[in-house]
């Protein structure tokens, strides 16, 4: 069996690797990120929440999610 690289499309076990997740420190971050680092799916309505925090709180919204 051949292990494959992941992709931002493949979770396995519903758990996202870290390895897939950005602390936002090295450069910008999506509303996708910011999904994803809250433990949420990505859907439409949760976007449109990330996108709300994203610009209410600028870069501390992620900060707020991570260790």
């Amino acid at each position: 069996m051949t292990e494959e690289p992941e992709t931002t499309s493949r979770v396995r076990g519903g758990i996202t690797p870290d390895s897939l997740l950005h602390s936002g420190a090295e450069g910008e971050f999506t509303a996708e990120d910011l999904v994803l680092a809250s433990g949420r799916d990505v859907n439409p309505k949760n976007l449109e929440w990330a996108e709300r925090r994203m610009a209410e709180k600028g870069r501390a919204a992620l900060d707020e999610l991570l260790p």
